[in-house]
């Protein structure tokens, strides 16, 4: 269950059941110099305003929940062919609906045996105002949260890590590595090396050595060859997973080497770098799912 995938439109949602449980508590229907058989107020939890609360209050709390965890939880949860997200919106604006409706008091029968033969007099409390505008606001954001760009965005913002060098380690300005040119246990300006390439003992220049780099393919630091990207490169054992950010619109491919993108990264949604193969990146999206991110050119690390 990762908590960074909600998006804002989930912290809306989410803020709107909490104002609908608030008001639950608060007077919905009140009345003024009128002879009561017993209170003059009633709020959501009174059986004289049945069915409310199933269909308000606990009816919102419960498309929230389901939003929140359809976003949360790893991979495509579905009840009845429908995902949890799915569930959620449709819940979401049945609660907007009941909330608007239930603002006529003539749809409470039984207040009339409370509040006498009718029910002239009988005002919304502040509890009704709002129940409605928390109903309201649940709807349109469940509705709004899956074409807005702006609402899909991360609810909480990504973590700010010290940034790892995401090509593997390699020598740094001011950082001496070992063994590298120049440093401790590595050849010294001035010194020969032997068996490296123009020295004593090492192959010469237009004589290249059997199995070994030619001198037109140049190799990075270190001598060893640039690992492959895709599914058949190795992983880089010393990274870091980190938070990142991709410029344009950028496919992701399947770990098995598939050409067909199982999924489509949007600028300005951060997303999980969990994993190096050569230049590629093993990106892990919102909803759980997987796939290498093939260009990293000018991604924004979190």
């Amino acid at each position: 269950m990762n908590i960074r995938s909600l998006t804002r439109s989930d912290g809306a949602v989410i803020g709107a059941a909490v104002l609908l449980f608030i008001a639950s508590f608060l007077a919905f229907f009140q009345a003024e110099d009128k002879d009561c058989t017993g209170t003059c107020s009633f709020n959501t939890w009174d059986p004289a305003l049945f069915p409310l609360l199933p269909t308000v209050t606990i009816a919102g709390l419960a498309a929230a929940a389901l939003l929140a965890l359809g976003h949360m939880l790893p991979g495509e949860r579905k009840i009845l062919g429908l995902g949890l997200d799915q569930w959620g919106t449709a819940l979401a604006v049945f609660v907007g609906w009941s909330a608007l409706w239930s603002s006529f008091s003539n749809l409470f029968p039984d207040l009339n045996s409370e509040f006498g033969d009718s029910n002239e007099g009988v005002e919304l409390g502040v509890g009704a105002w709002l129940t409605l505008i928390g109903g309201l606001v649940m709807a349109i954001f469940a509705v709004l949260g899956n074409s807005v760009p702006a609402l899909k965005g991360p609810l909480l913002p990504a973590p700010s890590p010290k940034a790892p060098n995401p090509y593997g380690p390699g020598p740094q300005p001011g950082h001496p590595q070992p063994g590298g040119y120049g440093y401790p246990g590595g050849p010294q300006p001035g010194q020969p090396q032997t068996g490296g390439y123009g020295y004593p003992g090492g192959p010469q220049p237009g004589h290249p050595q059997p199995g070994g780099p030619q001198p037109s393919q140049p190799q990075p630091y270190g001598g060893q060859p640039t690992p492959a990207a895709g599914p058949g490169a190795p992983a880089d054992p010393n990274f870091q997973p980190f938070w990142f950010a991709v410029p344009v619109a950028r496919p992701l491919f399947p770990e098995d080497g598939s050409p067909n993108p199982i999924a489509e990264l949007a600028p300005g949604t951060w997303y999980l770098a969990v994993e190096q193969r050569g230049q590629a990146l093993v990106a892990q999206t919102q909803d759980g799912r997987r796939g290498i991110l093939q260009d990293t050119s000018g991604i924004q690390r979190g």
